[in-house]
């Protein structure tokens, strides 16, 4: 059940991750200026860190309730320590567009927040 369900969310991921791929790349050629050119990997680096933490999550709803609030502390704190180094290690890098690249991340971060709010909803539900 874990396998299936992971598989469903993988696909679910890549739809969503593919689809606002998309959109910032036209957001990059019609408005260059309101755009961080840091978006594509922004995007990838969401892509694997929430794909990393849903299993840990799915882990926890399979199991037990106690190993879920267990689990999903635990991806949330891995989620947060990652975004504070990518962060971090973006802004010491790359001395320019620091604004746009934190409006971004932000922004980004909020639609992949709402995903997971919605997926693992779903997941709870059907399990």
């Amino acid at each position: 059940m874990l396998k299936i369900t992971f598989k469903k969310y993988l696909f679910r991921l890549l739809v969503f991750s593919i689809c606002l791929t998309g959109i910032t790349f036209a957001m990059q050629l019609y408005c260059p200026a309101y755009t961080s050119s840091s978006l594509p990997y922004i995007i990838l680096f969401f892509f694997f860190v929430m794909l990393f933490t849903h299993y840990i999550i799915l882990r926890g709803i399979h199991k037990e309730n106690k190993k879920f609030v267990s689990n999903y502390l635990l991806a949330t704190i891995i989620k947060f320590v990652s975004y504070l180094i990518f962060i971090t290690v973006h802004l010491l890098v790359f001395k320019e567009n620091r604004i746009l690249f934190a409006i971004s991340f932000l922004v980004i971060y909020l639609l992949y927040s709402i995903f997971e709010i919605f997926t693992v909803k779903r997941d709870q539900k059907e399990s």
